[in-house]
């Protein structure tokens, strides 16, 4: 054999023994990630990362998982109610994957706050919270990736849509059942029982028109708060401010019901046609600008809806 060909061939005999120590201790990184990430995980469903953390086992190669992460702000001092709501949703999610019989390492579930991973806000100029980011097993975060927010609401239904869009992992949501309702109506029951029983010998008030109304009254403001709406649907319905942040609830849903029993009093009441006026006006006012105060949050929500009034 010929100098230079011996040469040739111990030069590709080094390369290929640096190459596969290199593969070596790849494997070796992903199996330690791989199973450090699933021993996070059979303690709690969401992972809680810090900068280093998000490093190490995000940004990092080797990665063959792909990491749903929520950037939120939980302290108390950041005042950020919409945050709370959207990480018991992500809890929902979170724990429906980690309690499937489907689960695999294919996909995580983490949540870095800003006070604990600012250096991670930084690093992907983030300024605003809750954000959802899918992080894919290769290649960078591409705009799908980023879960929108403000068009689809913070569900976990909604957000187990996204995830099987991104990752093809089908996560069927189940929800922890919820006695307090039935609780609430047995007690309210019980309340109005003991009232009948206490005046068993004077039943007068259940024929006074006054009280009905007063209750019907209780009952559609009950139904339309967002708590009844967090109890059937989930996440309140809400909107939020893209400038200021501010959360608007559901409180204009009252201020439309008033404006109704205005306009109801000021067609019936015997009240002098002075202050009937005053009432009807007051009434039309409420009415027109809460009314369209609720379009423009469904415009805001849903792109292409095409009905609108007063406010755009």
């Amino acid at each position: 054999m010929s100098p230079k060909l011996s040469f040739f061939l111990l030069v590709f005999l080094f390369f290929h023994h640096e190459l596969t120590e290199a593969q070596k201790k790849k494997e070796t990184l992903l199996s330690e990630k791989v199973t450090q990430m699933m021993e996070w995980a059979s303690k709690r469903a969401v992972i809680k990362m810090n900068g280093d953390k998000f490093r190490r086992f995000v940004k990092a190669p080797p990665r063959n998982y792909s990491v749903i992460i929520m950037f939120t702000a939980l302290q108390p001092q950041r005042q950020c109610g919409v945050c709370r709501q959207a990480d018991e949703e992500y809890q929902v999610l979170a724990n429906s994957w980690r309690y499937s019989s489907a689960f695999t390492n294919k996909v995580f579930f983490a949540s870095v706050d800003f006070d604990e991973g600012s250096d991670v806000f930084q690093m992907l100029n983030m300024n605003s919270a809750p954000t959802f980011l899918h992080f894919p097993s290769k290649g960078k975060p591409r705009r799908a990736d980023t879960f929108e927010l403000q068009v689809r609401g913070f569900a976990a239904e909604q957000l187990s849509r996204w995830v099987a869009d991104r990752t093809d992992v089908q996560i069927r949501v189940i929800r922890p059942p919820n006695y307090a309702g039935p609780l609430l109506l047995g007690l309210l029951l019980a309340v109005i029982g003991g009232l009948a029983y206490l005046r068993r010998h004077n039943l007068e008030f259940l024929f006074n028109k006054n009280v009905w109304a007063f209750s019907a009254l209780c009952f559609v403001l009950i139904m339309t708060s967002g708590q009844m709406w967090n109890h059937i649907r989930g996440p309140p319905y809400a909107h939020k401010n893209p400038s200021t942040g501010q959360v608007v609830r559901q409180e204009r849903n009252a201020a439309i019901t008033l404006g109704i029993v205005l306009l109801c009093e000021a067609a019936t009441s015997e009240l002098d046609i002075g202050k009937r006026k005053i009432m009807c006006v007051a009434g039309i006012a409420l009415v027109m600008l809460f009314f369209s105060w609720l379009l423009s949050i469904f415009r805001a929500k849903y792109h292409g809806y095409p009905y609108s009034f007063l406010i755009g």
